[in-house]
């Protein structure tokens, strides 16, 4: 299964700047996938994180993280169960920044969710840019209803 920029917005709440996640590809229903983030040169932390050697903030390949496992949840559930529904970090383990990500890379997010328990989640992953390990952190999450 394979999921493009546009079937990622009908599953998430994020916009532009903050949706970060272009595609999700290789999903087996609610266990795994992988998120393609393109990290670009005119990405709206690039220009003040940092001047003259940008790279992409820790938080946001966290954030990329949980908005992968937001999606992934999201495609293997029933519309219904997720219509009006947010998904909230509850918590992050684990985070390990390995190397630097810089602009004009391919960002690919390996994620699994590891167990479910009601409405909380909790995934794990790793970040790779050219078979390289960026980073790879572990995370828990919960669906609640919009207000």
């Amino acid at each position: 299964m394979y999921l493009n920029k546009s079937q990622i917005t009908e599953l998430l709440p994020h916009r532009e700047p903050m949706l970060l996640i272009d595609e999700l590809i290789n999903i087996k229903k609610l266990h795994s996938g992988t998120a393609i983030v393109n990290v670009k040169k005119d990405s709206f932390f690039v220009q003040g994180h940092f001047p003259g050697q940008p790279v992409m903030p820790g938080v946001l390949i966290v954030e990329a993280f949980g908005q992968a496992a937001a999606a992934l949840t999201a495609s293997g559930i029933e519309k219904k169960e997720y219509d009006n529904k947010l998904v909230f970090l509850m918590g992050v383990d684990k985070a390990r920044f390995r190397n630097p990500v810089i602009p004009d890379c391919r960002l690919e997010l390996n994620i699994e969710a590891i167990r479910s328990h009601g409405r909380v989640w909790k995934y794990k992953g790793e970040a790779f840019v050219d078979g390289k390990k960026m980073a790879d952190a572990q995370w828990s999450a919960t669906i609640v209803d919009r207000k």
